[in-house]
C-alpha cells in the first residue's frame, strides 16, 4: 500500500546534531570504551553507517564531542578570566559547579569515564591543552605560566572528582563560603606565581 506522504527530506545539519547529542550522552554515561557506535546510532535514530559517513570513525566523533563540551566553559568564562580577582572568581565558580545538587558537566563525566582508555585520554589531553590550558595560560603572567595553568586545572578536576564523583563528606557537607575561602588562596598562589 503506497503512502501519499511525500518522501522525507534529509536534513544533514539535524542528523549531525542528533548524532553529536546521542554520542555526548553515551560517552558521558559509559566513557569511550564503554560506548558502541550502534548505541550512538540508535540514540540518534540513524544507522551506524551514517555515523561513519558524518564523522569518519568513533574516534573522530569522540574528538568532536570533547571539543563541543569545551566550547562553553563554566569556570574559564570570559567574565571570570577578565575578573579583577580571578582566584576568587574561579573558587566561587568551582564551588557552585560542584554543589551537591549540581549535575556533573558532560565534559567532565566524559573525561572521568574515559580516562582509562589511552587513546581517549590522548584526545582529551589535546583538547584540554588547546582550549582550557591555553586560555588559563594566557590569563597568567610570569614564569612557568603553562605549568601553573595546568596545576590550576588539576585543582579544578580534583575537586570535581572528590566532591561530585566520590562524594567526600568533608567537601559535600562543607559550607560553600568556607570552601571558597580555602580554595581562593590556592588558586591565587598559582595565578600570581612567584614575586
Amino acid at each position: 500500500m503506497a503512502s501519499d506522504a511525500p518522501p522525507r527530506r534529509r536534513n544533514a545539519t539535524a542528523t549531525r546534531e542528533a548524532i553529536l547529542k546521542s554520542a555526548r550522552a553515551a560517552f558521558a554515561r559509559s566513557g569511550y570504551d564503554g560506548t558502541g557506535v550502534r548505541e550512538i546510532a540508535q540514540g540518534a535514530g540513524v544507522t551506524a553507517m551514517m555515523i561513519n559517513r558524518y564523522f569518519g570513525s568513533k574516534e573522530q566523533l569522540f574528538a568532536e564531542v570533547v571539543a563541543d563540551t569545551m566550547a562553553d566553559p563554566v569556570i574559564l568564562t570570559r567574565e571570570n578570566l577578565g575578573s579583577e580577582d580571578l582566584a576568587a572568581s574561579m573558587a566561587r565558580a568551582l564551588v557552585d559547579l560542584t554543589a551537591p545538587d549540581a549535575e556533573p558537566l558532560d565534559g567532565f563525566q566524559i573525561m572521568f569515564h574515559s580516562a582509562a582508555s589511552r587513546h581517549a585520554a590522548e584526545i582529551s589531553r589535546d583538547q584540554i591543552e588547546q582550549r582550557h590550558q591555553r586560555a588559563m595560560t594566557q590569563a597568567l603572567s610570569g614564569g612557568l605560566a603553562p605549568e601553573r595553568a595546568a596545576l590550576a586545572l588539576s585543582l579544578v578536576a580534583g575537586v570535581q572528582v572528590m566532591r561530585q564523583m566520590i562524594g567526600l563528606k568533608a567537601l559535600t557537607e562543607a559550607d560553600p563560603e568556607a570552601l571558597e575561602a580555602l580554595l581562593t588562596p590556592l588558586f591565587r598562589a598559582l595565578i600570581e606565581g612567584e614575586g
